[in-house]
């Protein structure tokens, strides 16, 4: 809130109307967002993805790597 109240005075503009500003360019921005566009993984020899690995979870993945 302390970084939000810096922006607005930096502006010169009052917190609601930065937090409004900062609202509607989001929604602007994910309104515009391309759709996903579905993609096949495909996995080499015969063992694919190791027992409890999700492709989606970023933090599990480079823990499995052992860069954690």
């Amino acid at each position: 809130m302390a970084r939000i109240k810096r922006r607005a005075a930096d502006s010169r503009t009052s917190v609601t109307a930065f937090i409004e500003d900062a609202v509607r360019e989001a929604l602007t921005r994910h309104g515009k967002r391309a759709r996903a566009v579905q993609v096949e993984l495909r996995t080499y020899g015969e063992k694919g993805l190791q027992p409890g690995v999700d492709l989606d979870d970023s933090v599990a993945l480079l823990d499995a790597m052992g860069e954690v």
